[in-house]
């Protein structure tokens, strides 16, 4: 249940337009059926709406364009053999902003995945155990890494993910999105970013110029060592 909680939150919040959201879900597969049932059932309960009303749970994304790219989007991995495994109603609202019914689709690969879908759109890939480090090779070779999160109670799978994920921000049994400032100072590697995160206790020195300053003290002639006496 706290796997589920944390994915809601990390996929659909803001309705998934956050650089630090959810897009792919990998579960191991003897428990994905659980999972994804667990998932179809908590996001039938979401509410899709208007975003000053206390019962809205996901607002519209930020305009047509990127409505259109997401309907977009869910077709296209329908085409592709992708199952759906859950969504949620919008007709009632739908022609009164830039709403997008939230998705969870089940993949096969990451490789299927050719650009980030900046929206409330969910990709699920279930895994073999024995295949954790496939996994974290395949994560790192897409270049890109901000955020990155870990449910599990093995101490040793956590160790692993740790020591081989490159990634800015890595979240353990909790959401991933909502970074403190002062608390997780934000920012990523590789095509995610480089440089001190934003936020953290270097970030400062980002604003600043670096001078350097050379003086031939012989050129005024005489002792050198008189001269640099005060």
């Amino acid at each position: 249940e706290q796997v589920v909680g944390d994915t809601l939150q990390s996929a659909f919040n803001s309705a998934g337009q956050r650089c630090s959201a959810l897009r792919v879900l990998f579960v191991q597969a003897e428990i994905a059926p659980r999972v994804m049932s667990l998932l179809d059932g908590a996001m039938q309960e979401l509410v899709v709406g208007d975003p000053s009303r206390l019962a809205t749970d996901i607002g519209p994304v930020i305009d047509r364009p990127a409505q259109q790219m997401l309907e977009a989007h869910s077709h296209w991995l329908q085409r592709q053999g992708g199952r759906l495994v859950a969504t949620v109603p919008v007709s009632s609202i739908r022609d009164v902003g830039h709403f997008i019914a939230p998705h969870a689709f089940e993949i096969d690969t990451l490789k299927q995945l050719t650009h980030e879908v900046f929206g409330p759109i969910l990709h699920i890939i279930p895994y073999q155990a024995h295949c954790l480090e496939q996994v974290i090779d395949a994560i790192n070779q897409t270049g890109y890494g901000l955020t990155l999160g870990i449910h599990s109670r093995i101490d040793s799978t956590i160790e692993t993910i740790k020591q081989q994920a490159r990634v800015g921000n890595l979240y353990i049994n909790r959401n991933m999105i909502g970074a403190v400032v002062g608390v997780q100072p934000f920012g990523g590697e590789g095509l995610s970013g480089t440089g001190p995160k934003a936020g953290g206790p270097h970030y400062l020195y980002r604003f600043l110029n670096e001078r350097t300053l050379t003086t031939n003290t012989a050129a005024l002639g005489g002792n050198t060592t008189l001269l640099t006496m005060r």
